[in-house]
């Protein structure tokens, strides 16, 4: 593959998952900066990626189309500029010989890059894999000049010192390297890395006629030699510290107080001609369950994409990650409520149910009730063309508040079917759901048997308000979505389709950020009020 940007894209996993990683790791940027410098800046990114075959496929999915990665690569040209400078460069000192004069020693000292500027860059497929290059780039220093000699006609040293410019043009600055899954994590390896520059000028702040010669004919090729080792050197420092960062990647981030997501890495990424897709796990459990990976085969994709609607990224969520976090929370007991208020407080006297089961009240008269309302089983989502359905099953106990006993007297189950809507609030995907149908039946009774059919207005007033409002305050708070902290998503469209829930949206950096750790958070209710 030859397109520039599917060439690009190889680089752009490896700086957006550090992004998402980073944000829960609660690294600060003045460590993030010079790490994606030397991504950046290195700027001729041959990276190889090694494709495993494999049947396994993560939960959540993660594309970066082409828009995307112009975004991310400008970003990152920016950072990695802005970080490098300014860059010391070692001195150089040499002993030269100028005409009429003899033997002269020069000291070049505090030499310093101070502005670089990169004229352009692009990306290519190679055999070896994809090429990032910077070319045209140009840098200014300055430093300080020193020499001194002596001659045979005056014994005494003679002395003098200024200040000097350089302007440094046609620079290329390269790497290649290769990135790879090792058990769940990127594993980064760089095979060669180098810096070229073409041309330099030199401008001498005072010092005699001699010494501007002088110094451009001894020290031209030294400064430009000095420039290349040490853009080198930094490349190779930053991939080390890119590469220990990768590997402590933690392998989960908590969903709320009880509850992690699973972000092992799945697969190896998937290389198109214009953009680039990873998985990973995504299966959600309980935070002190030991992750293991059970994803033994390989869904089915739908065909959708959001490079249809010129979004820079796609997050595609199966409801696999919907369902284990269903199970989670049953599994905690957080789908457990004792309802002792609602919006028709008449429906909790068992004189409101007088017409409904002439037993009840006949047994316990004018007496106040609650409802134990448990959900029986984990609710079961499937995620379909525009639409989003749960099946929720519960058991609701009644009970009467007696002479200062607390009596159960009836079970009814009910089987209640939902449909539901996603939404974006903020970075969380979040959601509301409504009736669709519910059955009931008695599942038992201490007050014999009660008319089916005459419950079901009541169990329908207290579904659509008292249980669907709880469920939608929480599903309201949304799950956060995997993005680097500081980011936002901007215009974002939701597409339900077969088995998924598709995110596509542009990403804005608005004003300054910095890396720090997200922290989510859920609360165990027991009551509704």
């Amino acid at each position: 593959m030859t397109n520039v940007s599917s060439e690009f894209t190889q680089f752009v996993i490896l700086s957006y998952s550090l992004n998402i990683y980073l944000s829960h790791m609660g690294l600060s940027s003045k460590l993030m900066a010079p790490t994606t410098l030397f991504i950046v800046l290195s700027l001729s990114l041959s990276l190889t990626i090694t494709h495993i075959q494999s049947n396994e496929e993560g939960f959540i999915s993660v594309q970066i189309f082409e828009k995307g990665l112009d975004f991310a690569k400008d970003l990152l040209i920016d950072k990695a500029v802005s970080s490098i400078i300014p860059l010391q460069l070692p001195d150089i000192e040499k002993t030269v010989k100028i005409r009429l004069i003899g033997k002269v020693h020069i000291l070049l000292s505090n030499i310093t890059i101070n502005q670089v500027d990169i004229a352009s860059s692009y990306v290519s497929t190679g055999e070896s894999g994809i090429v990032l290059v910077a070319s045209g780039a140009t840098a200014n220093l300055s430093m300080r000049w020193m020499y001194s000699y002596t001659t045979w006609l005056i014994p005494i040293a003679i002395t003098d010192k200024g200040d000097a410019s350089v302007q440094v043009e046609g620079m290329v600055v390269g790497l290649t390297a290769t990135l790879e899954n090792q058990e769940g994590k990127l594993k980064l390896h760089l095979l060669e890395c180098g810096c070229h520059v073409k041309d330099i000028s030199i401008k001498l702040d005072g010092g005699a006629s001699w010494l501007y010669q002088g110094v451009v004919d001894a020290f031209e090729a030294k400064i430009a030699s000095a420039v290349e080792s040490s853009v080198s050197n930094k490349i190779r420092e930053g991939i080390i510290k890119l590469d220990s960062l990768l590997q402590s990647f933690p392998e989960h981030i908590p969903v709320y107080s009880i509850a992690v997501l699973n972000v092992t890495f799945v697969d190896s990424p998937v290389l198109s001609n214009s953009s680039i897709e990873f998985d990973i796990n995504g299966e959600v459990t309980s935070k002190d369950a030991v992750l293991v990976s059970n994803h033994n085969h390989k869904g089915w994709k739908d065909s959708f994409s959001c490079s249809s609607l010129a979004k820079m990224v796609q997050i595609s969520l199966q409801d696999d990650v919907f369902n284990s976090a269903s199970l989670v929370y049953f599994d905690e007991d957080y789908m457990h409520w004792l309802v002792d208020k609602v919006p028709d407080q008449s429906l909790l006297n068992t004189t409101g149910w007088r017409y409904i089961a002439p037993q009840l009240y006949k047994q316990y008269p004018n007496d106040d009730m609650n409802l134990n309302i448990s959900v029986s089983s984990p609710p079961i989502i499937k995620v379909a063309k525009d639409d989003v359905d749960a099946v929720i099953n519960l058991d609701m106990i009644i009970y009467v508040m007696d002479a200062g006993q607390v009596i159960p007297v009836a079970c009814i189950s009910l089987e209640i079917s939902t449909s539901g809507s996603a939404e974006i609030l903020g970075n969380n995907l979040a959601g509301s759901i409504r009736l669709k149908d519910f059955t009931t039946y008695l599942k038992w009774s201490e007050i014999g048997d009660l008319q089916i059919h005459l419950l079901q207005p009541v169990m329908s007033t207290l579904i659509e308000t008292v249980l669907l409002p709880y469920v939608n305050l929480h599903l309201r708070r949304g799950i956060p979505l995997p993005l680097p902290h500081g980011f936002t998503l901007e215009n974002a469209e939701i597409v339900c389709t077969c088995s998924r829930v598709i995110v596509c949206s542009d990403l804005a950096l608005p004003g300054q950020y910095h890396l720090s750790s997200s922290h989510f958070a859920t609360t165990k209710h027991s009551n509704v009020t």
